[in-house]
């Protein structure tokens, strides 16, 4: 009896564990989370599994549709067979919800403040990269890009 009463206590702490889902890139450095851009698709599945959702994006010219490979914490941008955008709930020592003046003192001098939204270029890589955070009126943290500017 007691055998059981321990198996079903250690079912019910553990099973929590399995239902809930950490963001994609917790725990992965500002660089790890860089090697995303460029990263071909069966890289992506390979590495991280199926995508738990797949959307379409829409862009202003047609040229500019995506595919968006969705998992938890991180959306995929991919043109034609490569990742040029991550939308991202949290990097950088920023999340949604971040207010503008948190996320200026976090992110230091080298960040431009486009007032609706800041920019910050990547520099380094073979590629420009930007990380762009928009903000809604009340200057709170919306959305969260690292993306390819060339594109």
């Amino acid at each position: 009896m007691k055998q059981i009463l321990l198996l079903l206590l250690i079912l019910f702490l553990t099973f929590p564990s399995w239902a809930q889902e950490r963001p994609l890139n917790t725990g992965l450095s500002n660089e790890e989370q860089y090697a995303f851009i460029g990263m071909m698709i069966e890289k992506i599945i390979e590495n991280y599994g199926p995508p738990r959702s797949v959307a379409a994006a829409r862009g202003v010219d047609l040229w500019q549709d995506d595919v968006v490979f969705q998992y938890t914490g991180v959306d995929f941008y991919i043109y034609i067979d490569r990742v040029w955008q991550v939308k991202f709930v949290t990097t950088h020592d920023v999340s949604i919800g971040n207010k503008k003046a948190e996320v200026i003192l976090t992110l230091g001098e080298t960040a431009k403040d486009m007032e609706d939204h800041i920019l910050l270029a990547i520099d380094g890589f073979d590629w420009p990269l930007t990380l762009r955070i928009n903000f809604n009126d009340k200057e709170s943290v919306t959305s969260i890009f690292l993306y390819r500017p060339d594109y």
